[in-house]
């Protein structure tokens, strides 16, 4: 019987930008509210300490304090292994306020000794804050949102930043003492070629990060608005007509070819793959999204945050006026939540967020969980393989990786 388990890390939603990409489909509140005589800043983090504080109370109604046994009868209620502090743009946070939330995180559900702290930043010189005030706040990775080192590219997908304030972002968060540095490409961006994005390639991997995120430029053109999803904010028009232009110009082939590069360029230069988005050098793979991996559980305080106790989806409302003001009269944000997977489905989740990383899945142990004919339609069309470090394990493939959906809609 699956029960509810008390959050191994926390995520916390920072909404604000200086401006709004077009692809961005991130719950974000950005131009004046953001900085300036009328930002919301003041009123986001009134309100944020109060869901931490309530959040908190709550976790310690249902599982107990810190140190005590668990009502589970599961051992003892540990602190948290990770934190964070995403967006947004997290680091245009004023440096004292960002050092009282990570206060108000310790100080109410506590951080583990070692626990890993993640700030995402922009790198323009005005969106990057001050790396060494934030660690000495306790951040301990950085997350940079790199997306493209080609200027063109930035230019087209809305970005503030240059390539050389990228570079100068990963010299002073070095420099800062940070303990690990990770940042994010896009693949498959409109009318870039092959060339000129393996190019970027190699400049992002001159920065000699510890940690790469590469995704492909994935472009909703619904225009789904927070009416038919809670946790989502309605999409400029602006930003639609944007995507149809971009999705017309990008090309699966191209794309396809960008993995296979990334397949033969990261190993040599000292990163290994270890989720289907994501490279890291030795000790340097995200904890934090290890746990939403491994399906545990994960609280989430912020506008559109999305929480999971092992059992149950939660999520917060988009609205930041709806979110602040339950906030301020004492009471947890509206919003909504998804009713619990049965234990096969449960299970059918936690093989497909397994297969996404390298480690992969016992072969025998997931043919016996009732996925056999989708695990054998997989390895028959090249989607899977033997793990080549221990022949009791299958993993993706490079072509499964490229098609993993088609693999993971058959175990669904």
């Amino acid at each position: 019987m699956i029960t509810p388990q008390p959050p191994r890390g926390l995520y916390l939603h920072v909404p604000f930008c200086r401006s709004l990409c077009p692809y961005c489909d991130f719950v974000v509140v950005a131009g004046a509210a953001a900085f300036g005589p009328r930002s919301r800043i003041g009123g986001y983090l009134r309100a944020v300490e109060r869901e931490i504080d309530l959040r908190a109370a709550a976790v310690d109604r249902s599982f107990g304090a810190l140190g005590s046994a668990l009502r589970t009868g599961d051992g003892t209620r540990a602190p948290l292994e990770s934190l964070y502090l995403g967006g947004g743009t997290p680091s245009l946070l004023p440096e004292e306020a960002l050092a009282a939330l990570i206060a108000r995180v310790r100080d109410r559900f506590g951080l583990a000794n070692g626990a890993e702290v993640t700030l995402e930043c922009n790198p323009g010189v005005d969106e990057r804050g001050d790396a060494r005030a934030a660690v000495q706040a306790g951040v301990t990775r950085f997350s940079i949102g790199v997306q493209s080192m080609n200027v063109d590219a930035l230019r087209d997908l809305g970005r503030r930043h240059t390539p050389d304030d990228v570079s100068e972002c990963v010299a002073a968060v070095r420099a800062a003492g940070a303990t690990s540095v990770s940042i994010d490409l896009l693949a498959d961006l409109p009318n870039v070629s092959l060339e000129s994005w393996a190019a970027s390639l190699s400049d992002a991997i001159a920065l000699d990060p510890d940690h790469m995120s590469v995704y492909a430029l994935t472009l909703a053109t619904d225009g789904a608005d927070a009416g038919d999803a809670d946790d989502r904010l309605a999409t400029p028009a602006g930003a639609l007509a944007w995507r149809a232009r971009a999705a017309a110009a990008q090309d699966e082939e191209r794309g396809a070819e960008e993995l296979e590069l990334l397949d033969r360029r990261l190993p040599a230069a000292g990163f290994d793959w270890y989720e289907i988005s994501n490279w890291a050098r030795e000790g340097h793979t995200s904890r934090h999204n290890r746990l939403y991996w491994q399906r545990a559980a994960v609280e989430a305080v912020g506008p559109g945050a999305h929480a999971f106790d092992g059992v149950r989806r939660r999520w917060n409302s988009a609205n930041l006026d709806a979110w602040e003001a339950s906030l301020h009269a004492g009471e947890l944000p509206p919003g909504g939540a998804d009713e619990p997977l049965s234990e096969e489905g449960a299970a059918a989740e936690l093989l497909v967020l397994s297969l996404r990383m390298s480690t992969g899945v016992v072969r025998d142990e997931a043919m016996r969980g009732g996925f056999g004919e989708a695990l054998r339609w997989g390895e028959s069309n090249g989607l899977l393989a033997p793990h080549p470090d221990d022949s009791t394990r299958i993993q993706l493939t490079l072509r499964g990786r490229l098609l993993s959906n088609e693999l993971f809609s058959r175990i669904v």
